[in-house]
């Protein structure tokens, strides 16, 4: 009996664009590594599905959809919740249900299939889900979680949670440094914002539910790789190791081909603007988008819109509508800078990343953006707003050297800093050492998921030990 045959795993994640392309991208890879992937995720995406009709229910791979071929297939289970419900808005809501309501349906979806004689190897979750951990303990299966933020916001969660009187100038003055292993001197700005006394967002609750009961999980995956943020996954090999298996990209993105089919965007990107990208220069391009949840203030808006405008340089800017923003853009900026710029609601953002014409990003630093980047070798110019995000723009710019932070007052940065910061890592004096500094986390990233390379050795020891288990 082949492989294909015996080890089967499931995946469980949120609806949620940055928690699902991860986990997709996770799926795809024990596929080619010869394991049998479900996918198992919330109704909402069957709404989502309906809408947006470039949201696959199945995934098969290229070359073969026999029915011996590896492959994922998706599964639905109930929140409890209708279809409609706005799960952002009322967030207390969706999560107290998910974890009553969805806990018994996914529970009954895995019973199910223990009724039809098949058996799950290992259940792969989502961080911000601990209830699946107990699920997995209720039916004696091993249990993983996919990180899906930085190493170092892992560590800084693990010894906040595990021990928050560590923490002293959290309230103090904020211009006050605190040092953990394997990471740069931080500030209170630099820190997910879930652990700051100002927080009371129930993510919250569900990073620290997940940090005292990590007995429960075998494994803790993380989307990246060892020569990112080798310091400070030495410093957890002795707590609660994390092992690095990303960057959870697409292989086209890594020089690749991608074998296997399936891909999930909660909107439709409009590819028209790759077209856009090919008539202009190399490396002239400002690319500016703040992913799928951010909303900006209309000063924020306004600021960028000024920069950009100031800058003038060619720009593509990724703003969804303003009942999902939070703001517009004027009708005399749209038109003063008809033809040097273009707006869309969202984009195919790897291609994005991918082309010539590119020079830099301006972006929240969510995670899966800063690793795309990353790996395109295109430098930085950080945003955050909340969550992980300030973390990660304290790396990309005293870790990772690959961009420059935007100065802010009360969260908005002013449009004379954004056109700094613009010219600082397209034409300052540092510009072609951080353009160096980029291109060669490229490669480093490529080696570490090519064969042999540190990701994809550690992804075959995971196999090999829930395997065995």
């Amino acid at each position: 009996m082949g492989v294909e045959d015996q080890v089967h795993v499931l995946v469980v994640t949120m609806a949620w664009q940055g928690h699902i392309n991860p986990m997709l991208k996770l799926a795809k890879r024990l596929v080619s590594k010869g394991v049998h992937v479900t996918i198992a995720t919330t109704e909402g995406t069957r709404y989502l599905a309906t809408q947006k009709p470039n949201i696959p229910t199945s995934f098969t791979t290229a070359e073969n959809t026999t029915v011996r071929t590896p492959q994922i297939s998706l599964e639905l289970f109930s929140d409890g919740l209708d279809l409609e419900f706005d799960r952002l808005k009322y967030f207390d809501s969706y999560i107290e249900s998910l974890e009553t309501i969805g806990y018994i349906n996914l529970s009954n979806l895995i019973q199910d299939f223990t009724n039809d004689g098949k058996k799950f190897s290992c259940i792969i979750s989502n961080p911000f889900m601990p209830w699946v951990q107990k699920i997995a303990t209720k039916y004696g299966i091993p249990c993983a979680v996919l990180w899906i933020q930085a190493c170092t916001v892992y560590s800084i969660y693990y010894h906040y949670f595990k021990n928050p009187n560590s923490f002293p100038t959290l309230i103090g003055p904020h211009d006050q440094f605190i040092e953990l292993p394997g990471m740069p001197k931080l500030q209170v700005k630099d820190f997910p914002s879930f652990i700051l006394p100002s927080c009371s967002h129930p993510i919250q609750k569900l990073v620290s539910s997940f940090i005292q009961n990590l007995d429960e999980v075998k494994w803790v995956l993380g989307n990246s790789f060892d020569e990112l943020e080798e310091e400070v996954i030495k410093s957890m090999a002795s707590l609660h190791p994390i092992c690095p298996i990303g960057p959870l990209v697409s292989s086209s993105l890594l020089g690749q081909e991608e074998s296997i089919n399936g891909s999930v965007d909660m909107w439709i990107p409009e590819d028209s603007c790759i077209e856009w990208l090919d008539k202009k220069p190399p490396s002239s391009v400002v690319y500016i988008s703040f992913g799928s949840v951010a909303s900006f203030s209309q000063k924020q808006i306004d600021n960028i819109a000024m920069g950009l405008k100031n800058s003038n340089r060619p720009f593509l800017w990724v703003i969804k509508p303003p009942e999902n923003t939070g703001g517009e853009l004027s009708y005399d900026f749209l038109k003063e800078t008809e033809g040097r710029g273009l707006v869309v609601a969202w984009c195919p953002q790897e291609k994005v990343l991918m082309h010539q014409a590119v020079a830099c990003f301006i972006t929240h630093c969510g995670w899966n953006s800063t690793l795309e980047t990353m790996v395109a070798g295109v430098p930085v110019i950080a945003y955050p707003d909340w969550t992980d995000q300030p973390t990660v723009a304290k790396l990309v710019t005293s870790m990772f050297n690959v961009g420059v932070r935007l100065e802010v007052e009360n969260g908005v940065a002013s449009s004379e800093e954004i056109e700094r910061c613009i010219m600082e890592v397209t034409d300052g004096p540092e510009a072609a050492k951080i353009q160096k500094r980029a291109l060669e986390l490229k490669e480093a990233a490529k080696k570490a998921v090519a064969d042999g390379g540190s990701s994809d050795a550690n992804i075959d020891q995971f196999i090999r030990e829930f395997i065995e288990k």
